[in-house]
């Protein structure tokens, strides 16, 4: 590894103003200026995954570097790994291969601590919030309408329902539980922000729980405002590490995009556009959950649509789509074949955003010839342009040609779209992100979330984030092949009003995932 203070400098960023944590880690300052118009911004996505992902974070950090090695100053900025997908199912978020941000473990464990920062302000907000209701406050607020929500950034499933005894002398108890920290509307917020000021607006409005004459309490009524903003004061620097290849990656806020909006920082992305030429961001899952949300939402929030996208997919996961069980690594021509619906979902989304894409192949040493002779054959026939991504094996030389065709991409003007305007009502918000991204017959609403949509409808300008399983394009996380209609079913409906959010609870979601059989945990 290089020393970072170096590849800062190389990058002409101010190294006296940042915060080191040892040679390979830093903390820099945001730049919170409006980047030149002639910055570009590549957003990588992807089709539906495998429960071990495609590669969507190794093409990032290749195409990074391929970017470089054709001699562009590119930067990449993604989101940091959360404890519980590192422990669970699929492990770090650092890439893989020759393509990897470094010093892996420090970044899959602590890292510089902003995780915890962001738990330990949220559950300031929970132990203020019981507080309240404990000393019998001139807030009123009913114990029985706490919505605010503690966190913890592990998957523990025996913290979905709890019970809360405030006062046992009083009897004073509630019915709540845990998200996940990376679900919380803090760590929304925390992404969202653009600055200091406007992260101190956006907790002043969050609402943390109702009075007994229904009346919503607002964080700004706690008086802990600037408490939490101490918390959070180092957490809001954007980290600094290094790729394999000594290139710069910045690495802040991970907010998962099947329960949450799924992008990293506003104000990191923003940093990297006002020091490099190019940067490459990614958006947590497939194009109809990540993508979407950051089309939908972060492009408003950052003024800014990208210049292209990149749609990752690799032939394991369009077998799996395809119907192929068991071994994804043995050919099969036919479930390829199959899968090319999901492929052609994903690339009829990015269509929907009007804005110029290439489709990335992740490559995998146990494709075939064959199997990669089909996609690109495919995708010629559709007129769809490709690269073959081998970075896992070959780091930048594997990405140079996409790296090229990228910046080709990206001088293409383009006249991107939404899939929905803020000013619609809330239902078609929500009938457009089903039916056109996830290509769903109808939305059936439970009793429930009909009067809680109800209820929020009032609500004018508000975004919404769905939260739904990521391994398909229905709801139900069992069905990966699409061979008949479906509906999206919503069980619940929550206001994030701080991050302006709208959130939709389909199928079986959990805002707190559990771990798997057998967890990652058990294999370190």
């Amino acid at each position: 590894m290089k020393n970072l203070v170096n590849i800062l400098k190389k990058y002409r960023v101010d190294v006296d103003s940042a915060i080191t944590y040892g040679k390979y880690i830093a903390k820099i300052k945001p730049i919170f200026k409006k980047p030149a118009t002639n910055k570009k911004l590549i957003l990588v996505t992807a089709t539906s995954p495998t429960p071990a992902g495609e590669g969507k974070t190794t093409v990032s950090i290749g195409l990074n570097d391929g970017l470089n090695k054709i001699g562009k100053s590119s930067i990449v900025a993604i989101r940091e790994p959360s404890m519980g997908p590192v422990f669970g199912a699929k492990g770090g978020a650092n890439g893989g291969g020759k393509s990897q941000v470094i010093p892996k473990e420090d970044i899959d464990f602590h890292f510089t601590g902003d995780m915890h920062a962001i738990t330990a302000a949220n559950n300031l907000i929970a132990a203020c919030v019981d507080n309240e209701v404990y000393w019998n406050s001139s807030l009123n607020i009913d114990p029985n309408k706490i919505i605010w929500k503690r966190v913890v950034d592990m998957n523990d499933r025996g913290l979905r329902q709890i019970t809360v005894t405030i006062d046992p002398k009083k009897n004073i108890t509630y019915k709540t539980g845990f998200d996940i920290t990376a679900a919380s509307e803090l760590m929304a917020i925390f992404c969202l922000s653009k600055n200091i000021d406007e992260l101190a607006n956006k907790i002043n409005n969050i609402v943390v729980a109702y009075t007994k004459d229904n009346k919503p309490v607002y964080v700004k009524q706690l008086g802990i405002t600037n408490a939490i903003l101490k918390i959070l004061h180092t957490a809001f620097y954007p980290n600094a590490v290094q790729s394999l290849e000594g290139n710069l990656a910045l690495i802040h806020g991970g907010p998962f995009a099947n329960i949450a909006h799924g992008c990293n920082t506003i104000i990191t992305t923003n940093t990297a556009m006002n020091i490099a030429d190019y940067t490459v961001t990614e958006a947590g899952f497939a194009s109809e959950l990540g993508a979407e949300k950051f089309i939908d939402i972060v492009t408003n929030e950052l003024g800014k649509f990208p210049n292209a996208v990149v749609l990752v997919t690799s032939l394991r996961s369009l077998k799996l789509h395809g119907g192929q069980t068991g071994d994804l690594s043995i050919e099969n021509i036919e479930a390829l074949k199959n899968g090319f619906d999901n492929l052609q979902r994903h690339i009829n989304n990015i269509k929907n955003f009007n804005i110029p894409f290439v489709v990335a192949i992740n490559q995998f040493h146990t494709d075939t010839k064959n199997e990669i002779n089909t996609i690109q054959k495919f995708l010629t026939q559709q007129k769809i342009p490709f690269s073959l991504c081998t970075n896992f094996a070959n780091g930048s030389k594997g990405t140079t040609d996409l790296a090229k065709k990228v910046v080709t991409l990206c001088n293409k003007r383009s006249n991107p779209k939404r899939i929905y305007e803020l000013a619609d009502p809330l239902k078609t918000k929500v009938e457009k992100i089903c039916k056109k991204c996830y290509g769903a017959r109808k939305v059936i609403y439970s009793d429930l979330a009909q009067t809680k949509l109800k209820e929020f409808s009032k609500l004018k300008g508000y975004y919404v984030c769905m939260a739904k399983v990521p391994g398909s394009l229905t709801d139900d996380p069992t069905i990966s092949v699409i061979d008949k209609p479906f509906d999206i079913h919503v069980k619940d409906i929550v206001l994030a009003n701080g991050a302006k959010f709208i959130i939709l609870l389909t199928g079986s979601i959990f805002r707190m995932p559990g771990l798997s059989k057998e967890p990652q945990a058990k294999k370190m």
